[in-house]
C-alpha cells in the first residue's frame, strides 16, 4: 500500500514539476507531491537573512521538510544551477532582482505561480512565473557607533567623513550592485548612468576610505566594519543580533533605491514540489509576517495585516521619502551585467 501511495504521490510531482499554476492551483496536490520528496535545499537563504530560520522552522512543522542550506551571492546562485545541471544540489535560491531576468535567460530556472499571484504588483514579476519579488529592501548605511563618531546621513556626509566604507562585492552580490545604484540616483545619475557613482567610490579609494570587507554580521560583530552600505532590513537585523546599542541603521536622505528579492527554481531540482510548496508558503500571509519579522518589507503588505509588533520593529516611513523604485528596468539589467568591469575599472584600479 506504502509503495501504491508514494508511487501515486510521484505521479502528481511529475505532473505539478512541469507546470506553472496561478488560479486554480491544487495545493492539496502540490503538498503531498511536497511531502513525499521530503525535502527542500536551498542557496542563498541562511536564517540570519530575512528571517528564513522561522520560514523553514514552519515547513518543517507543517509539511516534513528538511532543510539545509548553503549560503552565497546572486551570481553564485545562478552560476552553480547552470553548472550542476541535471546533478542538483539545490533546489531553490533567492537572488536580487536583477538577477531574476538573467537567471531566466540562462535557463536554469522553472516557473510555478503561487495562489497569491494576482496581489504581487506587475512590476516586482516575471509574467511567466519564473521570478517574483517576495520582499523589498531599501539600501541603508549601518554605522559603527563606537567607531564612527559623527554619524553620516547622507551621501554628500560619507564624501566628508574620515571613516572606511565597506560597499561589499559589486562583482557578484546583489546588495553591493544596488548600493551602487543608490549612490548614484542620490548624485543625479540613474539605471543607465552609474558614473557619479563609480566617481565617487573611486574617490573614497584613492583616499584609502573604500574597504574590502564585506558588510556582514561576523565583519560588523568583530569591528571590522565602521560605515557598511546594506539593505535596511540586513542592516536592522545585523544590529539586533549583536547589540542595538552598538549600531546605527537608517536610509541616506539624499536618495537610495527600493529593490528586492526573489526565489528562483532550479529547473533540474531534484525536490521540485518542495521548492514550489516554499514558494506558496514565502508568499501566503504567514511566510511574509515572516519576512517582516527579519525587518524586510513583504511584497504583499497591502494585502496583510502585520502585528503592531513587527510593525514597529521596521525602519519610520519618513525615511524612505527620496527612496525611489527602479524605473528603467532594461537599462539597470544592461548597466547591472557591465558593472563589476566598470567597478574594477574605475574604482579598484584606486586602490593601489
Amino acid at each position: 500500500m506504502k509503495q501504491l501511495l508514494r508511487a501515486s504521490l510521484m505521479g502528481s510531482a511529475i505532473a505539478l514539476a512541469t507546470s506553472a499554476m496561478a488560479e486554480g492551483t491544487d495545493l492539496q496536490a502540490l503538498e503531498q507531491a511536497a511531502r513525499a520528496e521530503g525535502a527542500v535545499n536551498s542557496v542563498g537563504m541562511p536564517d540570519s537573512w530575512a528571517n528564513w530560520k522561522d520560514t523553514w522552522a514552519d515547513l518543517a512543522r507543517l509539511y516534513g521538510l528538511k532543510h539545509q542550506d548553503t549560503d552565497m551571492s546572486s551570481a553564485q546562485e545562478i552560476a552553480k544551477f547552470a553548472a550542476e545541471k541535471e546533478n542538483a544540489t539545490a533546489d531553490i535560491g533567492d537572488v536580487g532582482a536583477a538577477f531574476g531576468p538573467i537567471a531566466v535567460q540562462q535557463g536554469v530556472t522553472q516557473p510555478y505561480k503561487p495562489s497569491t499571484w494576482a496581489q504581487i504588483p506587475d512590476w516586482a514579476k516575471d509574467q511567466d512565473g519564473h521570478w517574483m519579488l517576495a520582499y523589498t529592501g531599501s539600501i541603508a548605511f549601518i554605522v559603527n557607533k563606537q567607531l564612527v563618531k559623527d554619524i553620516p546621513r547622507s551621501w554628500a556626509d560619507l564624501k566628508t567623513g574620515t571613516y572606511k566604507v565597506s560597499a561589499g562585492d559589486v562583482s557578484t552580490a546583489a546588495q553591493a550592485v544596488n548600493g551602487v545604484l543608490a549612490a548614484a540616483i542620490a548624485m543625479g545619475g540613474n539605471e543607465s548612468n552609474v558614473q557619479p557613482a563609480l566617481d565617487f567610490y573611486g574617490e573614497l579609494a584613492k583616499q584609502r576610505r573604500l574597504s574590502l570587507a564585506n558588510p556582514t554580521i561576523q565583519t560588523l560583530e568583530k569591528g571590522e566594519v565602521e560605515v557598511g552600505i546594506v539593505w535596511d532590513f540586513n542592516g536592522l537585523s545585523y544590529r539586533d543580533q549583536i547589540d542595538p546599542e552598538r549600531f546605527e541603521v537608517l536610509i541616506p536622505s539624499d536618495g537610495s533605491v527600493i529593490s528586492g528579492y526573489t526565489t528562483i527554481i532550479n529547473k533540474w531540482a531534484k525536490n521540485p514540489n518542495a521548492a514550489k510548496l516554499t514558494r506558496e508558503y514565502i508568499l501566503s500571509d504567514a511566510g511574509q509576517i515572516n519576512l517582516a519579522k527579519g525587518n524586510a518589507r513583504p511584497i504583499r503588505a497591502e494585502h496583510i495585516e502585520l502585528p503592531a509588533e513587527v510593525q514597529a520593529k521596521l525602519l519610520p516611513q519618513e525615511q524612505y521619502a527620496k527612496v525611489q523604485p527602479i524605473k528603467d528596468a532594461a537599462a539597470w539589467e544592461n548597466t547591472s551585467k557591465m558593472l563589476p568591469r566598470l567597478w574594477q575599472e574605475h574604482v579598484i584600479i584606486n586602490m593601489n
